[in-house]
């Protein structure tokens, strides 16, 4: 069994008032022809195919013009919705596309929906978990008790009847973090508060591969548990970082192969420093496709009048402009919590969200308990 993951694609995003829609398009093209030539029985979507709940017309039509041409390649296409989605939105009409080899899983209504696939090793359980909440799984599941997404992961789970005598592939769209492993995250995320939001890697079942979206950088969490990233770069925080899909081989059972195939930008995005005349200089101009999208740090000791208007002659998609002299510093790449989110946090939150930071995993019930109690007595003295 042979399948492309992929993952946030973000159709219809704006980056710094740029339109990505170009991009998108020509990353699904190459996407496209992978599936040509290295002829995959499916295709995996794990989430945030639309960067809002409600696209704009242009952003549907890039992604039926994407279904259509996957369609026409006769490959199973697997979708779950992201936080970014409107589950009822892409859930519409998902039992009638399913004859088309379409399987839409929008909404999670209680038992983890699957979808079974052959080769010539047998059949191929894919499990279709979307991206859930705390509060909407707590209505399902009255008598468990859910206070965070790990638990509400872990409850999901529990509602499908799963072999693991047989092959089996998680979908999910979720913010999974293991002990010993710092996520690598970007800007153009939405960061979780505390450790609310975060899922312990360690509640996965031993799936033969999970297909993670999310984070926005190609990644392992451990094992065969991988986020396939972002296909475009959609912030500054991702300019170094090389986009691809991810190409998972899997034979008979324990046999799987992991590969990455390179997506190449229409435009890329990178960042240029240094004086203005250098800058703007024919050798530096000549390097590289000068329609990049570009973050450009000037580090001139007087003042430049209109810099940006005088970049874009040169660099027409210039979408971001610092400083840094001696007079101004710009810090041009912070990724943290925001002023008012901090304000909303309670000191054992704040705590969860530095351990997340630190450790790069969730405290554990044992550590959790000991802060608890800590704070606890610090209050009361």
């Amino acid at each position: 069994m042979k399948f492309l993951h992929l993952s946030d694609l973000h159709i219809g995003k704006t980056v710094n008032g740029f339109s990505m829609l170009a991009e998108q398009r020509h990353v699904f093209k190459q996407v496209v022809g992978y599936v040509e030539t290295e002829k995959p029985d499916a295709v995996l979507i794990a989430g945030d195919v639309y960067d809002r709940a409600v696209p704009g017309v242009e952003a549907v039509r890039v992604f039926d013009d994407f279904l259509t041409e996957l369609a026409a390649k006769d490959v199973a296409v697997l979708l779950i919705s992201g936080n970014h989605d409107s589950p009822e939105r892409l859930n519409y009409a998902s039992r009638l596309l399913t004859e088309r080899k379409l399987h839409l899983c929008g909404v999670f209504d209680g038992k983890l929906q699957a979808v079974t696939l052959s080769d010539e090793y047998g059949e191929v359980d894919f499990w279709l978990l979307p991206f859930i909440k705390p509060s909407g799984v707590r209505r399902m599941f009255s008598d468990t008790e859910i206070e965070n997404c790990t638990d509400a992961v872990t409850a999901a789970l529990d509602s499908a009847d799963v072999d693991f005598s047989r092959r089996n592939v998680l979908l999910s769209h979720q913010f999974y973090t293991a002990a010993g492993v710092t996520p690598v995250r970007s800007e153009s995320e939405i960061n979780p508060v505390g450790s609310l939001d975060a899922v312990d890697r360690a509640v996965l079942p031993q799936f033969d591969y999970v297909a993670l979206g999310h984070l926005h950088g190609a990644q392992n969490v451990g094992g065969a548990v991988r986020y396939a990233g972002s296909p475009v770069k959609y912030s500054f925080s991702e300019w170094k970082q090389d986009k691809s899909a991810t190409l998972v081989t899997l034979r008979e059972k324990g046999d799987i192969e992991i590969t990455t195939l390179p997506l190449t930008p229409l435009h890329d995005m990178r960042e240029i420093k240094g004086p203005f005349e250098t800058l703007t200089g024919v050798e530096m101009a000549s390097q590289g496709n000068h329609e990049d999208y570009l973050r450009v740090i000037l580090t001139d000791e007087e003042e430049i009048i209109d810099p940006m208007g005088k970049l874009r002659s040169v660099y027409p998609n210039v979408m971001a402009l610092g400083f840094e002299n001696s007079r101004t510093v710009t810090d041009v790449s912070p990724i943290s919590l925001d002023a008012e989110q901090m304000e909303t946090l309670s000191t054992y939150d704040l705590f969860s969200e530095f351990f997340l930071e630190l450790s790069g995993a969730v405290m554990t019930e044992a550590q959790s308990g000991i802060v608890r109690e800590l704070l606890g007595k610090g209050e009361g003295e």
